[in-house]
């Protein structure tokens, strides 16, 4: 799979300053999200016993992971 160093569309402009603060819970409520969404993910690809179905369950759990680092990504890099 080819990667593309693009940043995401909601890093544009990061570094330009602090976070206003319903931005910040708004970024935090988004990490809360992929965090859940990849353990959920996670659960069931230990569940699985169809390999089609625990490998879906595994590139979805990658999928919330890259998220979840992104969105930590773009907050460091606004600090």
């Amino acid at each position: 799979m080819q990667q593309n160093n693009r940043q995401p569309w909601f890093m544009d402009g990061a570094g330009q300053g602090p976070i206003a603060s319903k931005d910040l819970g708004t970024i935090q409520d988004e990490m809360y999200s992929e965090a859940l969404a990849y353990k959920k993910c996670k659960v069931y690809e230990s569940r699985f016993q169809d390999a089609a179905l625990r490998s879906m369950a595994q590139q979805h759990a990658e999928h919330h992971r890259q998220h979840f680092d992104a969105l930590k990504g773009y907050l460091e890099q606004s600090n």
